[in-house]
């Protein structure tokens, strides 16, 4: 399986991280803004193409799959040329920053019938993965998600800490991650009631953001959001059930009382990265749908849809 990746950055390095454990994977190009930044990346992990051109990558024969981790303006359009060249693609977490880029992006899917997998990474998790199938079994009736999404980012600046050339976006992005969970791990949201506060002066986005949710089932989610929060930075997912309370801390978890819970079984790996692209790359040998595909994923953006009509700055 031979994959290009587009997105030198901080997270496209994760990704690189994760493919590099798959067995049969083969990283042989990499696009990224600037050649001299991406060559650097690519010389680290040894692929032998680099280019600041998409395209360029996708008329390359051998590359069967591209993962995109681009900024989120262009997730969309991209999207649709890797599946126009014929190739499977993964974009990561957001889709796109409104309802009609993603379903453009599932129309196109169902028009080629390529994988098309989006990187909601709370589903690999497995901290999340250990919740969810406590729900699957009967095991477990959630009764509220309380999540806690604090950044401090008051600069265009990528996890490293490096400027970024595009503008980060708390509901569009990060409440993506608790929309798409909370649906996933609760069933579809029948209610969302969304109030943002002041707008960044020279970002021009809201700087803090207050989310509240309905499943069907009854179940509620809480959910605030920062990028103004001096303090420990993450999102933090408290799982309050009918027979126990649950922290999860991103790939860890914890209960109620901070007593770790070991979830080194809950499958191959303890990084949610690594599965999530493990799931993209067995989707395509084994010609089926992925978890977190475009048409799964789709009532998410829905709801931001629904979430983002009812801010006003």
């Amino acid at each position: 399986m031979k994959i290009a990746l587009a997105g030198a950055g901080a997270f496209g390095e994760k990704h690189l991280d994760g493919l590099k454990l798959i067995e049969g994977v083969e990283v042989v190009s990499l696009i990224g803004r600037t050649r001299e930044s991406t060559e650097a990346v690519a010389a680290k992990y040894g692929i032998r193409h680099v280019t600041t051109d998409l395209a360029e990558s996708l008329a390359m024969p051998e590359v069967d799959a591209v993962i995109l981790c681009t900024p989120t303006q262009m997730h969309a359009a991209q999207a649709i040329a890797c599946m126009e060249a014929g190739k499977h693609v993964q974009v990561e977490i957001p889709l796109a920053d409104s309802l009609a880029d993603a379903q453009a992006v599932f129309d196109k899917q169902r028009e080629t019938g390529l994988v098309c997998m989006v990187g909601h990474t709370r589903r690999f998790n497995p901290s999340h993965q250990y919740i969810h199938n406590k729900v699957r079994a009967g095991e477990l009736n959630i009764q509220q998600m309380d999540v806690q999404t604090y950044f401090f980012r008051r600069k265009n600046m990528n996890a490293k800490g490096q400027p970024r050339s595009w503008t980060d976006h708390l509901l569009w992005h990060h409440a993506a991650h608790t929309v798409d969970l909370f649906a996933y791990q609760c069933g579809p949201i029948v209610k969302a009631n969304a109030i943002e506060g002041p707008h960044h002066p020279e970002l021009g986005i809201a700087m803090d953001l207050s989310i509240q949710l309905k499943a069907e089932s009854g179940a509620i989610c809480t959910l605030s959001l920062s990028f103004n929060n001096d303090g420990p930075l993450g999102t933090f997912f408290r799982y309050i059930g009918d027979n126990g309370t649950w922290l999860a801390r991103y790939d860890d978890l914890f209960t109620g009382k901070e007593e770790p819970v070991d979830v080194s079984n809950v499958d191959v790996s303890m990084n949610g990265i690594e599965l999530q692209d493990r799931e993209f790359i067995a989707a395509i040998r084994e010609g089926r749908e992925p978890n977190s595909s475009v048409a799964q994923v789709l009532d998410c953006y829905r709801v931001l849809d629904q979430l983002d009509k009812q801010l006003v700055p």
